[in-house]
């Protein structure tokens, strides 16, 4: 990636930011993660002025009069409500900076992203009041994040699992040897589980529900859904075992593990050994989904170990940037062609 002429400038007002389809954390440096909110904002209808974002909007999802919307500004690891974005982020920085004037910013893309979407970020962050932005693409963040050795010149391999898309990238030497970046992640499990419930039972449930679900995997017993009767508009009740709720997630499980397998096929024979070694390393929300770590050790041979942490990686790699900048300078971009992203 390029290398940035301001990067040596960061100071304590300066921020990472993991922004998220599904949650966005913010880093301040010296200070380490200070906020870690859902991506949501609830917009007035008629005259989109934000109302509100982060936790509060999320609790409107589902719940809001005609008049609000509450959204997700991010689809797929990328933006795709410009406006809304914009006002999530200035509040978030706000919230975790107050009035401390326009802070420089290092935020993460997907590896797989295209130079609109990229563009879309800087646009975005630019018109929420920031000074400068720099780049760092997700699966190297998420890598310092959960203490890769990424200078050596041996190979790891990071699986990051988020919201949106799944980052997996081969490392050696401070770059990105092999990339791979499919948009399955813990929003098609979601879906996949709503999907599941209204085939085999009629029923509709809500994000926050089918979210639940997920997460209830890992209790070892069954769980109970409340939600309606798509048939009779009437409330039902069910219970899932654990396995229904693996047959409902299948498919999107299977397209990572494939999007796994194929990132490690692509990956120079010189660097099998290391992974091989070393294994690879998930991070992101996907990597606490119960058995998923020993689902790829088992199709792919590979030794799996779920990184410390695994929720704040990303963002934890955006501060090594900001407190390791003379070091880890080379691995993010800046945009020196667009004036607002200028320092």
């Amino acid at each position: 990636m390029a290398k940035s002429t301001s990067i040596t400038r960061f100071t304590s007002r300066d921020v990472g930011i993991d922004l998220g389809t599904a949650n966005t954390l913010v880093y301040a440096r010296g200070r380490g993660v200070i906020l870690n909110e859902p991506s949501v904002v609830a917009v007035e209808g008629r005259t989109g002025k934000v109302l509100a974002v982060g936790t509060e909007a999320k609790q409107a999802v589902g719940r809001t009069p005609g008049s609000i919307t509450a959204t997700r500004p991010l689809k797929g690891g990328v933006i795709t409500d410009f406006d809304a974005a914009e006002g999530m982020l200035r509040r978030f920085i706000r919230s975790a900076l107050g009035k401390r004037g326009r802070p420089r910013v290092v935020i993460c893309v997907p590896s797989g992203v295209t130079g609109v979407e990229r563009r879309a970020v800087l646009q975005t962050a630019a018109r929420a009041g920031v000074r400068s932005v720099h780049l760092i693409e997700e699966p190297m963040a998420a890598a310092l994040g959960a203490g890769l050795p990424v200078h050596e010149a041996r190979g790891s391999m990071v699986v990051d699992i988020g919201g949106g898309s799944t980052e997996i990238a081969v490392i050696s030497m401070g770059g990105v040897v092999t990339a791979h970046s499919v948009r399955t992640a813990g929003d098609a499990l979601d879906n996949a589980i709503n999907a599941y419930l209204q085939k085999h039972f009629t029923m509709a449930v809500g994000e926050r529900t089918a979210e639940e679900i997920k997460v209830g995997l890992g209790i070892g017993g069954p769980v109970r859904v409340s939600g309606r009767d798509r048939t009779t508009g009437m409330p039902q009740t069910v219970e899932l075992s654990q396995g229904q709720i693996l047959e409902a997630v299948s498919e999107p499980v299977q397209a990572i593990v494939d999007a796994v397998s194929t990132a490690f096929d692509e990956c120079p024979p010189e660097l099998y050994g290391d992974i091989m070694e070393r294994g690879m390393v998930l991070t992101g929300g996907g990597a606490l989904l119960h058995g998923l770590d020993e689902r790829l050790s088992g199709e792919t041979g590979m030794p799996v170990l779920v990184a410390d942490a695994p929720l704040d990686c990303v963002a934890l790699g955006t501060g090594r940037c900001l407190e390791e900048h003379a070091t880890l300078e080379s691995l993010v971009s800046t945009a020196p062609q667009y004036p607002y992203a200028a320092a």
